[in-house]
C-alpha cells in the first residue's frame, strides 16, 4: 500500500505495498531499473528512448527561467489547495483501509488545470506577465505531494493513532506491557510541534546524494519519470488538447462521485444503515464482510493499483473471511474462550496473523532491495571507474571531449541539474541542528522516549533513508513502514515493558518514518525536476514549503476526522485498522509471544514462513507465470478490515482491464483522470459531511437490511 506509497506509502500506504502501489502504473510490475517494464499479459515494453530523447528539442527554443522565478505566489496557493484536498482524501484512506491510491499524476494534472484557467482569467484582461511552465508545473507537484505525504507518514492512521485511548481499550488491557501509562491521546499543539521537529531530517539526509543517484547511477524513478513524462506532454504544443479531454473527463467523474455521496448520505441515520451496508451477496455472505458498498472512491483506487495487487486483497479476503476466520470460529471453547472481540479470541488470530504475513514479506523484501541496491552500487561503481580510465578518442587520435558521446538531452538536463547546487554545508549543519533539537523535544512529548534513544535513531535514519532512496529508484517500492516496524522492535524491546516501551517503539517509528518517506520522495521530486529541467534548488525549497504546510494541514484534517466521527471504532465507518495493527507490534516487541490465543503462534509462524516462500517463487519462476501470484502484502490488508473494500478494487480493476481491452492508448491517457475525478469527488464531500456532524445535523432517514426472520420479530403485524 507508501502510504505518500496505493502507498506503504505509503499499497504509497502507502504498509510498505501502499507505497509501492502509489507509484506503480496501473497493470504493469516495474522490473529493477532496467529500463523494462513487464505487462500483465506477460508482454514487454522497452522505454523509447528516442521519444525521451526528443523532448528537450522540442523545448530549445524555450528559455528555462531561474530557480527563483520558478516558485511563484500563485503556483504556492494552488498547492495549498491542492494540499487541502489531498490531505482530506489520503486522511479518509488511511483511516478506512490505509491503503493509498497514487495521486502524483493527479496533483500534476490538477495543477495545470488551476494555473490554466488563472493565466486565461489574466490574460482575457491582458494582465498576464509571466506565462506558465513546465518547471512551475513540476513545483506546483513537488509541493502538493510533500504536503499529503504527511497525512500518510505523519501516522495518523498508524502509530499516532494507536497511542490513543480508543486503541488502548481494543488491545489486550490485561497485559504488563499494554497499561494506561502507554496512551497518548491526540492534540493539535503536540502533533504540528512534533511533525515540525522530525519531517525536515529526511530532506536534508539524502541532499549530498541527489547526483550520485540521478546522473551517476541514472536511477530509474518509475514514478517521478512518469509524472515528468505528463508534464513535459502537458507543455508541448500538442498537450493542451489532451489535458483539456483529461479535465473534462476529471470534472464529469467528480461531480458524479460528489453528488452520489451527497445521495447516499440522507439514508445512513443509524448504525448499519446506507448503501454501505448493501448485502449484494445475501446477509450470510455479508455477516462475512462479503458486500459491494458502491464506494466510488475505491473503485478509482482499484482502477489506479495494478491488477495483481487487487486480486491479491481479494485472495487474501477469500482466505481469511471465506475460510479460516469461520473455522478457526467454530474451534470457539477449544482454541479459546474469549469473547469474539478480544484480542485472547477470534480478533487476536486476525490481527497477528496479519502481522506476521506483513513482517515476512516486509522482512524479504527489506533484505532483497539491500542486496540488490548494494549489487547495483558496486557494479555501477566499477564501471564508473572502468570509464574514467578508458578516454574517447576521436579519428584524428585526440581524446574526445565525454560529452561528445552523450545525447543532447543528457547534456541539457546534466547541466540544468548541477547549476544550482545545494551547498552540502547547508545540509549537514541543518541536519545536526534539527537533530539537536529533536533530542530536546521528543523526550518532552513523549516521556518514555529518551534523548539517547533520539540520538541512535538520528544515526541510523539516513542510512535507512539512503537505502530506501536508493531501493526507490530500482523497483519502485518504498518500505516506509516497513523501516517504521523496525523501529518500533529495536527502540520498544530497549525501552521494555516497565518503562513504556510500547509509547516509545511507537515513537520513534514516527520518527524514522517521518525521515524515511520524505527522503524517497525528494528524490523522486529531483528525478522528476531533472526531466523537467527544474532547478533542483526550485525542488527542494518547495518540498520545503509543501512539508510546512503538511505539518499544519494534515494535523488540522485529522483534527476534523476526529471530531466529527467515532475514529478508530472498529465498527464505524472510519475503523482505522492499521492503528490496533501497530499498536499490537509495539506490544509484541515489549512483551514476547506470551499472550497469544491458542495455536496463534503456530499460524503467525506458518504465514510468516509462507510470505518469504511466495516471495522466493515469485522472484524465480518467469515474468509470465509470477503475474498471477499473489502478494502477500496486499494479500494481509483485509485479513483484519475485512472483503468489502477489495471487491470495490476489483470493480476498478475490471473497469479498467476491460477499457485497455477495446483502447489502450485510450484508457492509459483517461484512467488517472477518471480516478482521480471519483476520488476527489468522495473527498470534498467529506468537509460538508464533517460539518454537518459537528453542528449534529443528522441524515434523515435509516436504510437497513434484515433476514424475513428478523423482520417478523421486528414487525409481527407485516
Amino acid at each position: 500500500m507508501d502510504q505518500h506509497s496505493c502507498e506503504d506509502g505509503h499499497v504509497h500506504g502507502r504498509e510498505g505495498l501502499v507505497k509501492r502501489v502509489d507509484h506503480v502504473k496501473n497493470g504493469e510490475e516495474l522490473s529493477s531499473g532496467d529500463g523494462n517494464r513487464e505487462n500483465m499479459d506477460g508482454t514487454s515494453c522497452m522505454i523509447n528512448e528516442e521519444k525521451e530523447v526528443s523532448i528537450e528539442q522540442v523545448f530549445r527554443d524555450k528559455q528555462v527561467p531561474p530557480w527563483s522565478e520558478q516558485i511563484t505566489f500563485r503556483a504556492m496557493f494552488v498547492s495549498m489547495l491542492l494540499g487541502i484536498m489531498f490531505c482530506i482524501i489520503v486522511m479518509k484512506f488511511s483511516l478506512t483501509t490505509g491503503v493509498i491510491p497514487s495521486l502524483n499524476i493527479a496533483a500534476g494534472l490538477l495543477g495545470f488545470f488551476f494555473i490554466k484557467m488563472w493565466t486565461k482569467f489574466l490574460d482575457k484582461f491582458g494582465l498576464l506577465k509571466t506565462p506558465f511552465t513546465r518547471q512551475e508545473n513540476t513545483v506546483i507537484q513537488t509541493c502538493v505531494v510533500a504536503c499529503y505525504g504527511l497525512a500518510f507518514s505523519g501516522g495518523f492512521g498508524s502509530y499516532l493513532l494507536a497511542m490513543t485511548q480508543t486503541i488502548y481499550e481494543q488491545s489486550d488491557t490485561g497485559s504488563a506491557g499494554n497499561t494506561a501509562d502507554s496512551i497518548k491521546n491526540p492534540n493539535l499543539s503536540w502533533i504540528i510541534g512534533f511533525l515540525f521537529t522530525v519531517a525536515f531530517l529526511g530532506l536534508l539526509s539524502v541532499v549530498p546524494l541527489r547526483k550520485i543517484m540521478i546522473i551517476d547511477y541514472k536511477l530509474t524513478y518509475p514514478s517521478g519519470t512518469a509524472t515528468a513524462t505528463l508534464i513535459n506532454g502537458f507543455h508541448t504544443p500538442h498537450g493542451d488538447k489532451q489535458a483539456r479531454k483529461q479535465i473534462r473527463a476529471l470534472g464529469k467523474f467528480f461531480t458524479l462521485s460528489f453528488l452520489w455521496s451527497f445521495f447516499q448520505w440522507f439514508f445512513t441515520a443509524g448504525d448499519d444503515c446506507g448503501f454501505t451496508q448493501f448485502p449484494t451477496f445475501g446477509l450470510a455472505a455479508r455477516d462475512q464482510e462479503f458486500y459491494f458498498d458502491f464506494s466510488l472512491p475505491y473503485i478509482g483506487a482499484g482502477m489506479l493499483c495494478p491488477h495483481l495487487v487487487n486480486l491479491s486483497m481479494l485472495f487474501g479476503a477469500v482466505i481469511s473471511w471465506g475460510l479460516m476466520w469461520p473455522l478457526i470460529h467454530n474451534q470457539r471453547g477449544h482454541w479459546y474462550t474469549a469473547a469474539d472481540g478480544s484480542m485472547q479470541g477470534l480478533k487476536g488470530y486476525k490481527v497477528f496473523v496479519a502481522i506476521s504475513l506483513i513482517l515476512g514479506d516486509g522482512l524479504y523484501n527489506f533484505v532483497k532491495i539491500m542486496v540488490i541496491s548494494g549489487t547495483n552500487f558496486y557494479s555501477q561503481s566499477k564501471e564508473k571507474r572502468a570509464r574514467n580510465g578508458l578516454p574517447v578518442v576521436n579519428r584524428d587520435g585526440n581524446e574526445a571531449p565525454v560529452d561528445a558521446a552523450i545525447p543532447y538531452d543528457e547534456q541539457r538536463r546534466n547541466e540544468m541539474f548541477m547549476k544550482d547546487s545545494i551547498p552540502l554545508w547547508v545540509a549537514g549543519a541543518g541536519y545536526v541542528a534539527l537533530a539537536s533539537i529533536s533530542m530536546g523535544v521528543i523526550p518532552r512529548i513523549f516521556h518514555p522516549v529518551k534523548w539517547y534513544f533520539v540520538l541512535v535513531a538520528y544515526i541510523m535514519a539516513p542510512v535507512f533513508a539512503f537505502c530506501n532512496a536508493y531501493g526507490c529508484g530500482l523497483t519502485d517500492w518504498s518500505l516506509v513502514t516497513t523501516y517504521g516496524k523496525l523501529a518500533i522492535f529495536i527502540f520498544g524491546a530497549w525501552a521494555g515493558k516497565d518503562h513504556g516501551g510500547v509509547v516509545a517503539g511507537l515513537a520513534t517509528c514516527g520518527v524514522m518514518m517521518a525521515i524515511v518517506a520524505t527522503a524517497a520522495d525528494l528524490m523522486q521530486d529531483f528525478k522528476t525536476g531533472y526531466l523537467t529541467l527544474s532547478s533542483p534548488r526550485s525542488m527542494f525549497l518547495s518540498q520545503v514549503i509543501g512539508t510546512a504546510m503538511g505539518c499544519i494541514i494534515a494535523p488540522c484534517t485529522f483534527w476534523l476526522f476526529w471530531k466529527a466521527f467515532h475514529v478508530g471504532d472498529p465498527k464505524g465507518l472510519y475503523a482505522a485498522p492499521n492503528g490496533i495493527l501497530f499498536r499490537n507490534i509495539a506490544i509484541l516487541a515489549v512483551e514476547g509471544f506470551g499472550a497469544l490465543p491458542k495455536h496463534c503462534l503456530t499460524l503467525c509462524y506458518c504465514f510468516f514462513a509462507g510470505a518469504i516462500v511466495v516471495n522466493l517463487i515469485r522472484d524465480r519462476v518467469p515474468k509470465k507465470v509470477s503475474q498471477y501470484i499473489p502478494l502477500p502484502m496486499a494479500m494481509a490488508i483485509p485479513f483484519y478490515y475485512g472483503a468489502f473494500f477489495t471487491i470495490d478494487m476489483c470493480v476498478g480493476t475490471a473497469i479498467v482491464f476491460v477499457w485497455q481491452k477495446i483502447n489502450r492508448k485510450e484508457a492509459d491517457i483517461m484512467v488517472p483522470a477518471v480516478a482521480a475525478g471519483l476520488l476527489s469527488g468522495d473527498g470534498i464531500w467529506t468537509l460538508p459531511e464533517a460539518i454537518l456532524a459537528l453542528a449534529n445535523v443528522n441524515p434523515p432517514i435509516c436504510m437497513k437490511f434484515l433476514s424475513s426472520s428478523v423482520n417478523k420479530k421486528m414487525f409481527p403485524d407485516s
